[in-house]
């Protein structure tokens, strides 16, 4: 075997150990939802559209952690555009992935196929090395499918993107000078530390309604988030399914009553997040 390559296998596998990576082959229509597609974008700081040139079988002897069922193959791509990334890319990029065997032991034809993958740079590699963030980050690629990973990580990389959340920290709920009335903020810890907040208002004769705010103001004009886009993200996939007990220690007890039922109604409106991938 070349040194070069000798080199290369010896780095991707200290790397991969616990990191196994499958591809996804689409079919006709496209299964992935705005979630899947959301978490691979949001893991990865490198997100390339490419050809494979080479796929190279990696022999089971060095590849003892891939996982059963699969072909472990170094791959030799060409890079037709960078889609997300500092720094660009050289022409040629290079990475690990274990691909599933069929029925007949047979791994799939990937030589000369397009795919988009989602990576980040290996500690301690460099030039045209990348590492996929997922077992699943070689997606097959479709002219639609890669507008929508330009399109979410436009969102992503927007100066005012929302974060993702860490946590609920507190929410409160003031009942209105009128019984039926009154008025629910909750308020998000965040990643980046940028604050989120939620607000509930019920008025006398009207429809609940509620939004979002990104911001230390509680912002008058905002709304609930669009269903799929970042923010719709953001808070259908990662708020709990209710409030902890913490966010409500200083409440009595009709108010915190009141708090999780407007959490409740801000929950069903967002609707679920559907996945056809493991996060």
């Amino acid at each position: 075997m070349r040194p070069l390559l000798m080199f290369a296998f010896s780095l991707f596998f200290s790397q991969i150990a616990s990191f196994p990576a499958l591809s996804q082959v689409m079919g006709e229509s496209d299964p992935l939802q705005y979630a899947d597609i959301a978490d691979l974008s949001s893991d990865a700081p490198v997100i390339i559209y490419l050809t494979v040139k080479e796929a190279i079988k990696v022999d089971p002897e060095r590849a003892p952690n891939a996982p059963p069922g699969t072909q472990r193959f170094y791959i030799i791509a060409s890079t037709k555009a960078l889609i997300r990334g500092q720094g660009g890319v050289g022409e040629t990029i290079r990475y690990v992935i274990d691909l599933p065997l069929d029925d007949r032991g047979r791994a799939p034809k990937i030589k000369k196929q397009p795919f988009i993958i989602f990576a980040r740079r290996p500690v301690g590699g460099g030039g045209d090395n990348v590492q996929l963030v997922a077992k699943d980050a070689q997606l097959a690629w479709t002219p639609s499918r890669e507008q929508r990973v330009r399109s979410l990580v436009r969102e992503l990389v927007a100066h005012d993107a929302p974060p993702a959340i860490s946590r609920i920290a507190s929410a409160f709920h003031v009942a209105g000078t009128i019984i039926g009335e009154g008025e629910t903020q909750i308020f998000m810890e965040t990643d980046t530390g940028a604050p989120i907040s939620i607000t509930v208002l019920k008025r006398d004769g009207q429809r609940k309604f509620w939004a979002v705010s990104l911001g230390e103001i509680v912002d008058e004009a905002a709304r609930a988030p669009i269903r799929d886009s970042l923010l719709w993200y953001r808070l259908a996939c990662f708020l709990p399914r209710q409030l902890p007990a913490s966010a409500l220690a200083s409440e009595t007890k009709a108010n915190a009553q009141q708090a999780r039922s407007d959490y409740q109604t801000v929950l069903n409106d967002l609707g679920n997040c559907p996945r056809s991938r493991q996060p």
